[in-house]
């Protein structure tokens, strides 16, 4: 049976003041509780105009989930991870990792970054860091609708990046008075960030407008479904996140997931002890480039 999605809960997320200092602003772009937005973790859309060549930033730990870093605009990361707009980065934190993001000019940027769950088999996974440039990221153009697909399969092409949690990320872009279908497993749990314009979603045409976010409804059975949109007098562009819920709890503290407190404590533990190592120390095979 093919299920048709509804967009069922809708909310713009509030710009705040951010921890970078001036010319750092963020919104927190996943509200709610766990549960409902599994496996999402977090999301915030963090925009910087940085006016002075005073380091910002710098080294810190993560463990338990996975990283994923698209810049929308901009320039970002170190000489063996370089990032320009448009790319993007899958960092699996996993047993425990040191991480570096700096940034030491003037620059604009705007980066969405994700926390991702990890299956509870795959909690503690061997740190792993896969980055896709946009000129690799698989597309489709037809009938006015662009589909950048960074993670996941949709409408027939399919990422090259590798998961341990099935995510499907994508940017998608629909021209004025343009239709689109995009085909979903049921079950995954869906939203949609705007970046531009307006988009109307679902059959009931409910709209969804710059700067929102939207959650779709979900089935618990396993099945096919299709999810319908339309733009109004404008062009519109969103970012689409859809992916399995892994169901289970999580605890949260600081750069750290885990499934109980006392794997929070002993992650400070070993990050402590200097037992983290940093990224760029992993094997090769730990490392995928496209």
């Amino acid at each position: 049976m093919l299920v048709n999605r509804r967009l069922v809960r809708q909310y713009t997320p509030a710009t705040q003041h951010g921890f970078l200092g001036a010319g750092h602003f963020a919104r927190p772009v996943i509200q709610g509780a766990f549960a409902d937005t599994d496996p999402f973790i977090l999301l915030m859309d963090d925009m910087l105009d940085k006016k002075t060549d005073e380091p910002a930033g710098g080294p810190h730990p993560h463990a338990g989930f996975e990283t994923v870093s698209l810049l929308l605009e901009g320039e970002m990361g170190d000489e063996a991870h370089p990032m320009k707009g448009g790319d993007l980065q899958m960092m699996t934190a996993g047993s425990g990792v040191i991480h570096t993001e700096t940034i030491a000019k003037k620059i604009k940027m705007r980066l969405l970054q994700l926390w991702l769950t990890l299956p509870k088999s795959q909690r503690w996974a061997p740190p792993r860091v896969q980055d896709i440039s946009l000129d690799k990221v698989p597309k489709t153009s037809a009938g006015g609708v662009e589909i950048n697909l960074y993670s996941g399969s949709l409408n027939g092409i399919e990422s090259p990046v590798q998961n341990y949690t099935p995510v499907i990320i994508a940017d998608i872009r629909i021209r004025a008075h343009a239709s689109a279908i995009l085909n979903l497993p049921a079950t995954f749990s869906t939203f949609l960030y705007v970046l531009e314009g307006s988009v109307s979603i679902g059959d009931e045409r409910k709209w969804l407008n710059q700067d929102q976010v939207g959650w779709l409804d979900r089935s618990m059975e396993e099945s096919a479904s299709r999810l319908s949109l339309f733009a109004g007098e404008t062009d519109v562009r969103f970012i689409l996140y859809s992916g399995q819920p892994q169901g289970v709890p999580v605890v949260s503290h600081g750069p750290f997931i885990g499934d109980t407190q006392e794997d929070i404590s002993r992650l400070y533990q070993e990050f402590r002890a200097g037992k983290m190592k940093h990224i760029e120390s992993v094997s090769k095979s730990q490392k995928l480039v496209w």
